[in-house]
């Protein structure tokens, strides 16, 4: 039997945005979002001035390592994601404060352009709970900030991500849990973790949407885990759904299906996007992964999605039973694989990705150190250009702008 993974309708409720599975009408179609408006509103504009700096430290912290970053060119700051920890500093890496006391896994970040807040993805895997923790930054002033009781942060669940992770695929009744060796998890899901904002798929404006990456476990034994998956979602009711979190009881507050769920096959990936970014300088959404290991798969590091190609009905490979889906292709760019036909580069961006708007990028590097005899964990923002050449898309460090002093490297924090 031929079963449906397409983009979802949502209409609107209180607390729980309710949609029910439906296919596109046509076979290709952009991801039409309703009551359209500017792709990018005034928060932020959309490109960064000319004077960036070259690079911007985001200090040393007992954490887990880098995961992200979102940077506020118009406000001046950087905010960091260290897993348990979200940290920000201005542009020359003084931090300013940190919102710590997360017990989840705190990955990938994103500025909302439109609200000028922060948003990123929260894992708690044995709650089955996972979520969008939105950071209300102008809110962030001090260090040590809590993430419960200090009302710099609220979440959004995402029951559709829950449904995949807990999928018993192989019908024994039982939920194998945070393990990537077992046939459950629908498409391989092991949560979420790229965030981006940007237009949907298939045009080049209008409402922006946010959309949200799957991580994907590890498993060269499967068949049915090769794509990567993107759900989209219209975020600006979202206030209505928004809760404080209480990690001891977490709440369910949120969209019960997203606007639409796309697929892009890549092959099997070591946890899926880590960063995702649309850049509007090449219209394009980014994938920046680390390495799989299936032999039969080019095993790129970054992917790339042509954001003005809308998506297309078709079979999901690997999939049982036939099953069908909003399905886009890779850009036709960056190296080419004979065997697959799967396009992609050799480049960074799994530790952080932002564009700039003009081609320059903030490429995020992670490392350790050691303070008072304490292994920390630090990520350093580095400034690069687009070219699109292979291996590395990316150039050599953009040289440091006359006027602005290089980065302070702030006192190390725990």
């Amino acid at each position: 039997m031929r079963r449906t993974l397409a983009a979802t309708a949502v209409a609107l409720t209180i607390p729980v945005l309710a949609g029910a599975v439906a296919p596109p009408a046509a076979t290709a179609g952009p991801m039409v979002i309703p009551d359209r408006g500017p792709a990018f509103g005034t928060s932020r504009p959309a490109v960064a001035p000319a004077d960036m700096p070259a690079t911007v430290y985001g200090g040393a912290w007992r954490s887990g390592h880098v995961q992200g970053v979102a940077v506020d060119w118009s406000r001046g700051h950087v905010y960091w994601s260290f897993t348990n920890v979200l940290v920000k500093t201005d542009l020359d890496g003084r931090v300013v404060g940190t919102v710590t006391g997360l017990t989840g896994h705190l990955g990938d970040l994103d500025l909302n352009p439109e609200d000028g807040r922060v948003y990123g993805s929260l894992e708690y895997k044995a709650e089955r709970a996972f979520y969008i923790a939105i950071f209300d930054v102008t809110q962030i002033t001090r260090v040590g900030m809590d993430a419960e009781t200090d009302g710099v942060m609220t979440t959004v669940h995402l029951q559709e991500v829950v449904d995949d992770f807990t999928a018993d695929l192989d019908g024994d009744g039982v939920f194998d849990g945070d393990t990537a060796q077992t046939a459950d998890h629908r498409y391989g899901a092991s949560g979420i973790d790229g965030v981006s904002f940007g237009p949907a798929l298939g045009t080049t404006g209008g409402r922006n949407v946010l959309m949200v990456a799957y991580g994907i476990y590890p498993n060269t034994t499967r068949t049915d885990n090769d794509h990567q998956v993107l759900l989209a979602y219209d975020v600006r009711r979202w206030s209505l759904l928004a809760r404080p979190l209480s990690q001891a009881a977490p709440h369910r507050s949120g969209p019960g299906k997203p606007y639409a769920k796309v697929f892009v096959r890549t092959g099997n990936t070591t946890y899926g996007v880590q960063n995702l970014e649309y850049d509007r300088h090449t219209r394009r959404w980014l994938m920046a992964v680390y390495r799989g290991s299936k032999p039969e798969f080019p095993n790129w590091t970054l992917y790339a999605i042509d954001g003005t190609v809308a998506p297309r009905t078709g079979v999901i490979t690997g999939q049982p039973d036939g099953a069908t889906g909003w399905t886009v292709p890779l850009a036709a760019a960056g190296l080419t694989d004979p065997g697959t036909g799967i396009r992609g580069w050799e480049g960074p961006g799994s530790f952080g990705l932002e564009a700039l708007g003009d081609g320059r990028f903030y490429v995020v590097t992670s490392g350790t150190t050691t303070v008072d005899g304490e292994r920390r964990q630090t990520g350093t923002a580095l400034l690069r250009r687009w070219t699109g050449t292979t291996p590395d898309p990316f150039a050599a460090p953009v040289p440091a702008v006359a006027g602005r002093r290089g980065p302070a490297r702030p006192a190390s924090a725990g």
